[in-house]
Formats: C-alpha cells, structure tokens, sequence
C-alpha cells in the first residue's frame, strides 16, 4: 500500500474532522454538505487505518509474552494472522476511487427508434429506477418531461438524491453511474396486433450532480432561447413561451427544458442540467491529459453502446459489459437491480485492482 496516500488521506481526515467541529462553518449548508461528504468518504479509511494499527500493537505485545514465556507462541501466530486480511483491506481503499462516488445525480432517459414502443420502454426504465431508488430511501426529484400519448415518455430528466451525508461516501452516483448507455427491449409490444416480438431501445444518460463551486458558468457563454412547450403528441399545452433552451457556446452543449409554468423555473433546471453536463466534459478532459499515470478512474461507458438488453418472453436480463445473465427480468424491473450493480461494481473492482482504467467492456 502506498504509505504517503495513506499519510496524505488521514491528515485530511483529521482536516476534516477539525472543521466539522466549528461552528462557523454551519452557516453554509452548501458547505457543511461537500465537507460531510468528503469526511465520511474518508471515515472507513481512518476505522480501518485503526483497526490495523491495534492488531499491530497486540502483536508486538504478544511477542514480548513470548519472549518470557514460550507458552504464549501461539497467541502469537493468532495475532499474526490476523495482519494479512487487514492490510489488504487498507491497501484496496487506497487504490484512487471516482471523486464523483458521494454526489448525487441527475438520469436522462431518452425513448430511441421504435415510436410508441420506445417511449413505453423509456417508461418502464424510469419506473425501474424510481422504485430502486424508493428501496433506498433516495429522494426522486422530475427536473423536466415530455411524455408520448400511451403513457411512455419521449423524453425526462430526474435528479435521484440521498438524505443527508452518504455512508462512507457511497452516494447516488456510486450505484447509478453503471446505468449510462443503451438499453435494448425485446417484447411484443402492445401496438402489435400478430402477436411478433420486436426489438427497441431507449438511452440513458447518467450525470453526477454538479454544485456551483464544481462548475463555473460564464453568462457570456450562454445563448438562450425561449419557445413553447408541447405535450404528447405535439400539442401546445402552454399559451406562453415559458420553454427554455440554453446553448453553452464554448462546447455546443445545448440543454431544453419545459416542465414548469415559470420561464425562469426552466431557466434554472435548465442550468442545473447543463451545469453536470459540463462537469462530465471537464472530467473527460482531465482524464485524456492524465491517462498515462491514471490507474483507477472509473468512467462510465459511451452512451451510444448497447449496454443490456430486457428479453420479456424469457423473463432474462444480460449485461453485455461483464457477460452478466438472469431470469428475473420482472422483478429488475420492480427495482431489484442490486445484484446487476454489484456485478458490475465487483468487476470495477477487481479491474482497479489489476491497474485497469475502466470496468471492461467485454460484448
């Protein structure tokens, strides 16, 4: 294990610790949340730091009873054998880990070429991603829709957050980052009269939630369109141009939103949006520069590559990234999706460990 990361991480930890201890800095809730964050990501660092610290400290006391008295020899071994689990634990947290883990985030859902049945597909993913989010006590915010006739959707944007600080720095974006990509259906659809199983697909986007200090936004940059919002089906369901558009110039980021009545309510969704947008670009960046001393960022695959496909007739889902497959399609959908995460968070990790840069796209 790297003893100056391990130095560097409990110096900021006691840093840390330090601040959250003053009670000035209770005035900015802003910050109270990023230093909370960041403690409590570092937290399992510093307990088991301790923890092998103690097993060190019996060791080194059960050898001088030995040295006394050979009777004790056993305890000896006992006490060593402990050591060996206890330094690979460390030794696995220290390996660099997504700075993005703690945030929250924001999920674009996309209904793709298939018409109506893409868009009930897109449906059926955001209920997926709800109720997982409900089972774990996440809070599921609607930041902007545009819903098609048969009760799908065309086209949303969630913020998924957790209450207070995330255990050990594991938030939202811990779990949801796997989720980005396409995701392919293969069902008959209700629209289908002959009974023929068809293949669509809807794409899913999955941001960590930028706050202001990650991203700063000049006004300048931004050029900003107002028009009117349509329902499903195209109709207009507003008599005023209270729709946004928001293009960031600099980088050709374009961000729509309509969902509110109020021109400037979609204005800040709109800038929320585009806010983790750039902050994904920013990352992206930093990674390219520094890819060749960059062991273990994990980054989330290319949104344009099928990801996982839902075959309804047989009740299976595959993930085509680790070659994962179960039939319990249903229940997935229900929002049991712990076990796919952990398959693709244990294949994350064992890539980190052998000095990959990223989970393998194995199709």
């Amino acid at each position: 294990m790297s003893n100056d990361r391990l130095t560097t991480l409990l110096a900021e930890y006691s840093e840390l610790e330090k601040r959250m201890e003053d009670p000035s800095i209770h005035s900015d809730q802003a910050l109270v949340r990023r230093v909370g964050r960041r403690f409590a990501e570092l937290a399992p660092i510093y307990a088991a730091h301790a923890e092998l610290e103690a097993a060190r400290a019996d060791l080194a006391a059960a050898r001088e009873l030995a040295a006394e008295d050979p009777g004790f020899a056993s305890e000896v071994d006992e006490v060593a054998a402990t050591l060996p689990p206890l330094e690979q634990k460390l030794g696995e947290m220290l390996i660099p880990r997504d700075p993005s883990d703690a945030k929250d985030v924001i999920v674009e859902i996309k209904a793709g070429e298939g018409g109506q049945e893409s868009a009930l597909f897109a449906g059926d993913l955001l209920r997926m991603y709800t109720r997982y989010a409900e089972r774990h006590g996440w809070v599921v915010e609607v930041i902007d829709s545009q819903e098609s006739d048969l009760g799908g959707v065309k086209d949303i944007s969630i913020a998924v957050k957790t209450k207070g600080v995330p255990q050990g720095g594991h938030g939202v974006w811990s779990r949801m980052k796997w989720e980005g990509g396409v995701h392919r259906v293969q069902r008959v659809p209700v629209t289908e009269s002959q009974g023929r199983i068809h293949t669509s697909a809807a794409g899913v986007l999955v941001l960590p939630e930028a706050e202001d200090v990650d991203v700063q936004i000049d006004p300048n940059d931004l050029r900003v369109d107002v028009f009117r919002s349509s329902g499903p089906g195209g109709q207009s369901v507003n008599t005023t141009d209270s729709a946004v558009r928001i293009t960031h110039l600099p980088t050709g980021t374009v961000v729509s939103c309509q969902n509110e009545k109020s021109q400037l309510q979609n204005k800040e969704s709109a800038l929320r949006i585009l806010r983790s947008r750039l902050l994904v670009i920013a990352q992206e960046e930093a990674d390219a520069a520094a890819s060749d001393s960059r062991k273990a960022q994990v980054r989330t695959v290319d949104r344009s590559e099928r990801i996982r496909t839902y075959n309804f007739p047989q009740n299976r889902i595959t993930d085509h990234r680790i070659g994962y497959t179960a039939y319990n399609l249903d229940l997935v959908l229900g929002g049991e999706l712990d076990a796919v995460l952990d398959a693709l968070a244990e294949a994350d990790r064992q890539a980190r460990l052998s000095g990959e840069t990223e989970l393998s796209r194995r199709q």
